[in-house]
């Protein structure tokens, strides 16, 4: 009998004359022998093979997970070929390589190393669309990259078979081993079947979900979280929902628990944001291990999880599993071979009469933050106290928005005088903002708010052009030498539109360069000190005036005062208010008004509210001050008073003997 003949009668080709009669693969070619060997063993029978693809075709016409089939399917490859572990990965030419099945740990781990370092047999095998055998990854050069990391984590070698239909590639059947050594040609022709084997489910797979009822996938997908597969916000609220109903019934306790990783970012910028997706993937697949069978656990952002833990008996319970939580996060992960620590700040909250879902999540994230500020690793229950300031913040930060071009925003002025003779040379504009409901709002609460909304700029800006059109018209009665000094936050200096903003604000107000001064604290040359400098000789070559503002309270202010381009000191109100009294202030103030005028620079001290005060700073040569003993903060219309008077520019308030 000839092996054509021999071939049609055996089992193999009637399981493939059925998969070809339902329409379901084109067979190209086949070319498996008679005989499959196993690793330590004897040789396997067709028989085999033939289980195999039966057991294989039989679920082309159900609707079972791909997933399961696949990894079903790479379970048994394992157990008939002389290989550690399989997998299966799909490639499309538009989108990166992905990870469908695996039979192991192992395998995964060598599924995803190819895809996150985009080197390996599985993409060459895509590529070329024939088979990729590598016996020794330590011998073999073609992939140097994914060869050594590879066998750093235990891969000796590795053969790989394109996923094929017809000239058009899906992705690749990977074989892996932990030995050395060839695959012979037998089991190459049947691992090569058995990729074209599932390339046909695959098509078959893809196919069937194209016919099913798309707003069934649609409505999963608006419900879970796209890369870790856990539920999202939305449905987890909607689980809350339920839970806080059944609670109220059973009268058991539920909790909702706020996790966030401390150090997330630092993984991200060291190992990269494929790095950083893995690492997520991994923490979600640690919390579900972690919670009960009903609890739920949500990827609600970035690196924040929440957990809803129901039917507590005792709210103790509560903090043992956020404990546990903060414990299992603390363990370092495993992320393609590189092993990655961070730990994770827990808050929680408790369920309380008629509570509202959105107020718990509200409330364990002001937890978690409770936590973080404890170093990080730690978990905290909610100090409701802190919950009133953040709502008021929350309240506050909302009615910022549009608060100029509600005329809510204004702008009052603090003279700036000569210190020999009182003579007014300039004033410092200070934002305020009267709130409809609540009035005044103070400075220190307004900026960090404006800052946290992102509203630091817009407001900035409108600060700068105000106070220079109130400049020009106190100015205008021919004192154009008339300055203005305005505060800028570290926020608004390192925005990146921040020197085209006082530019445009110079000229819409036909504003001389020289006339502006702009206050900078220490903070805001901490913060990013490289971009600070960056950014302050840009405002230098515009010709604007840059002073350092309430000198002293921050940190290495001489190293500020050696390396940026400032041209003027402010003496911080701290040291002024002490220097009648306080030697140690009295010696700092001394040594900084001599260091300054040895560098070129005018010292202005802040704060000056009594005679004392303003003798003490002019003995000690302060060229200029501002304070309550010459006037407080006035509007924009009591400035235009004060310049007005033509016949004698100075405040009558004479150096006291």
């Amino acid at each position: 009998m000839g092996t054509a003949s021999l071939f049609l009668n055996s089992p193999r080709a009637r399981i493939w004359l059925l998969m070809l009669a339902a329409g379901t693969l084109a067979v190209q070619h086949l070319s498996i022998r008679c005989g499959l060997s196993v690793v330590g063993g004897p040789v396997a029978s067709e028989e085999q093979l033939s289980v195999v693809l039966s057991e294989f075709a039989l679920t082309m016409v159900t609707d079972f997970p791909v997933e399961g089939i696949l990894e079903r399917l790479v379970g048994r490859i394992v157990d008939m070929l002389p290989i550690s572990a399989a997998g299966v990965t799909l490639i499309s030419p538009s989108s990166n390589p992905h990870y469908i099945a695996a039979s192991d740990e192992a395998a995964l781990r060598y599924e995803k190393l190819q895809s996150e370092l985009g080197e390996g047999p599985c993409l060459a095998a895509y590529r070329t669309g024939e088979a990729v055998a590598v016996p020794d990854l330590k011998e073999d050069d073609r992939f140097r990259i994914f060869g050594p990391r590879a066998v750093e984590v235990g891969l000796a070698a590795v053969f790989t078979f394109p996923l094929r239909q017809g000239d058009k590639r899906l992705g690749a059947l990977d074989l892996y081993r932990g030995t050395t050594g060839p695959l012979d040609d037998d089991d190459m022709a049947a691992a090569q079947t058995l990729a074209d084997v599932t390339a046909a489910y695959v098509v078959n797979a893809q196919a069937r979900e194209g016919l099913r009822d798309t707003s069934e996938l649609s409505l999963h997908r608006s419900l879970h979280d796209p890369l870790t597969g856990l539920p999202n916000r939305t449905l987890l609220v909607e689980r809350l929902e339920h839970g806080l109903l059944r609670d109220r019934r059973s009268k058991k306790a539920i909790a909702v628990l706020f996790a966030d990783l401390d150090g997330f970012k630092m993984v991200n910028d060291v190992h990269g944001h494929q790095a950083g997706d893995t690492l997520l993937i991994e923490v979600a697949r640690r919390l579900k291990s972690l919670l009960r069978p009903g609890d739920t656990v949500a990827r609600i952002s970035g690196d924040e999880f929440v957990m809803v833990c129901e039917d507590l008996s005792e709210e103790a319970q509560a903090q043992v599993i956020a404990k546990r939580v903060a414990d299992a996060l603390s363990l370092s992960f495993d992320v393609s071979g590189t092993a990655v620590t961070v730990s994770a700040s827990v808050g929680i909250a408790f369920a309380q009469g008629d509570a509202d879902p959105e107020q718990l999540l509200e409330d364990a994230d002001v937890a978690m933050y409770q936590a973080k500020r404890k170093g990080g690793g730690h978990h905290q229950v909610v100090d409701l106290r802190e919950r009133h300031q953040v709502e008021y913040r929350n309240i506050l930060q909302r009615d910022l928005r549009g608060a100029a071009e509600r005329g809510e925003l204004t702008a009052e002025y603090q003279p700036i005088v000569r210190t020999d003779d009182g003579r007014l040379v300039g004033a410092e504009a200070l934002l305020r903002w009267s709130h409809p409901t609540r009035g005044a709002i103070a400075p220190m609460t307004l900026i960090p708010l404006a800052e946290q909304a992102g509203l630091i700029g817009e407001i900035g800006r409108w600060v700068l052009v105000q106070a220079c059109t109130d400049r020009r018209r106190s100015a205008s009665a021919g004192r154009g030498n008339f300055g203005m000094a305005v505060n800028v936050s570290a926020h608004q200096l390192l925005e990146r539109d921040f020197v085209a903003s006082v530019a445009v604000a110079l000229s819409t107000t036909s504003t001389r360069p020289e006339l502006l001064t702009l206050e900078i604290t220490e903070s805001a040359l901490i913060h990013d000190s490289e971009r600070a400098l960056v950014v302050l000789n840009q405002l230098k070559q515009l010709g604007v005036m840059l002073a350092l503002d309430d000198f002293g309270t921050g940190h290495s202010s001489l190293v500020y005062l050696a390396r940026f381009p400032i041209y003027v000191v402010k003496i911080d109100r701290a040291f002024t208010s002490a220097l009648a009294y306080d030697r140690v202030s009295h010696v700092i103030v001394a040594k900084v008004i001599e260091l300054a005028h040895e560098l070129g620079m005018t010292v202005v001290s802040e704060g000056v509210e009594t005679p004392e005060q303003l003798r003490e700073v002019a003995a000690l040569g302060s060229e200029c001050c501002q304070g309550f003993y010459f006037a407080r903060p006035m509007t924009a219309d009591s400035l235009d008073a004060l310049t007005r008077d033509a016949a004698r520019l100075k405040l009558v308030l004479p150096i006291p003997a």
